[in-house]
Order: structure tokens, then C-alpha cells, then sequence
């Protein structure tokens, strides 16, 4: 069955631009942001890549460890890496691993098993659907899925946003409504029962719905 959220993480060994790779050990007890990409030198991929090494800090923040593929060689990673730099003003400052068999692209169901076992000869347009970003959690588990075509440039800070709501409900049980930023209100999960809710929550929650319960913010 194709991957989902709550679903178990493949693990694999990979060569990347830091070494190797072992995934669940490299993981540890962070969380990983895996974001892939179709071929190395493509433009839309080339500022993403900058993009995700410039919010490095903001990642580093929240625990999450960064991790990008692309279906080209370590050589050609370590090549366009320069060129990142470049445009970007700075270079990839995570691991890039390389998938020259395709054999993660398929582990993770971004290409079918016909797409072949190398990626010499394939074009970026052959590798479109290695257009996905996976958030996984320290249990090792799929905790989000976001995929774009690629003439449309991800936006990491709605990644970021994602990751802070993934977090508060991990942590305290309280999710997140439509567009909301932080210091606006947050939802009591259904899994906490009014009595609970009330010993973390002394100051009480806005109810405009009996399955909606609404607080500000965290309080102690």
C-alpha cells in the first residue's frame, strides 16, 4: 500500500555529500524533515535547496534534522552544491544522498517499480514525482506528506508552521485551526476529556461548538 501518515518510514542506507547515511540512526530521537527533488541543476530545486540551508537555524529550533534527496550522484550533488551557493549566497549545509538506483524513490513510492534501476539517461521531467516532503516524527512514523510539481517552489515556512502544529499535539494535545499562526488560538484535541482539559487549562476555553474547544494560548 502506498505510504501515509502514521505510516512506518522505510529505513535504508544511502550514500550522501556527508558520508553514509543510516537512516533511523542518523534520525536518532529528532524529527526529519526528507525532502526530495527529481535531478540535480534544475532551477525551481536549486533555490529550494538554498532556501532550506538559509532556515537551517529555524529547523535546528524545533529538533528537526534535514535531509534532501535527488536522483543524481554524489559527484553531481557536490557540483551543484556549488552552484547553489551561488545563486543562494549559501551552500546545502545538511547531507544530500544520492539515489542513482532509484531504489528510495521507489521505497518511499515516489516512482513505480517500472521506472527502471538507474538514473543515468533519466531526465528531470522522467523523476517529476520525486516532488515529495516527508516529516517524520522521533517514533519513526510519517507524520505529514506535501507534494508539488516542479514549476512550483515548496514553501518551507508553511513546512515550518506544520511541523510547530505536528509538535504541539505531540506535546500537549492541541491542534491547530485553518491558517493559524502563533498566539492565536489553539484547539483542545477530542482525545482530552473536559476534565482533563480543565486541570491544563485552568483559565478555561472558549466552546462556540460542544466539539470545539478553543484556548489562547499554553498555560502552566
Amino acid at each position: 500500500m502506498p505510504l501515509a501518515i502514521n505510516s512506518i518510514a522505510p529505513d535504508f542506507s544511502a550514500q550522501s555529500t556527508q558520508g553514509t547515511i543510516d537512516f533511523y540512526d542518523w534520525v536518532g530521537d529528532s524529527w526529519c524533515m526528507f525532502f526530495s527533488h527529481p535531478k540535480d541543476f534544475t532551477p525551481v530545486c536549486t533555490t529550494e535547496m538554498g532556501a532550506v540551508a538559509q532556515m537551517k537555524p529555524d529547523f535546528d529550533r524545533r529538533d528537526v534534522k534535514l535531509l534532501a534527496l535527488s536522483i543524481d550522484t554524489v559527484e553531481d550533488h557536490n557540483r551543484w552544491s556549488d552552484d547553489i551557493e551561488t545563486a543562494c549566497d549559501i551552500a546545502p549545509n545538511y547531507p544530500m544522498i544520492a539515489d542513482t538506483h532509484l531504489e528510495i524513490a521507489k521505497l518511499y513510492d515516489m516512482l513505480p517499480a517500472e521506472a527502471g534501476d538507474t538514473s543515468e539517461g533519466r531526465t528531470a521531467a522522467d523523476n517529476a514525482t520525486a516532488r515529495t516532503v516527508f516529516v517524520i516524527g522521533p517514533d519513526k512514523k510519517i507524520k505529514m506528506t506535501i507534494s508539488y510539481p516542479m514549476t512550483t517552489g515548496r514553501d518551507f515556512t508553511e513546512v515550518l508552521r506544520a511541523i510547530d502544529s505536528l509538535q504541539l499535539m505531540a506535546r500537549h494535545q492541541l491542534a491547530t485551526p485553518a491558517n493559524w499562526k502563533h498566539g492565536e488560538d489553539l484547539v483542545i484535541a477530542p482525545s482530552v476529556s473536559n476534565e482533563e482539559a480543565q486541570a491544563r487549562f485552568p483559565n478555561g476555553w472558549k466552546t462556540p461548538l460542544p466539539y470545539l474547544r478553543l484556548v489562547r494560548a499554553l498555560q502552566s
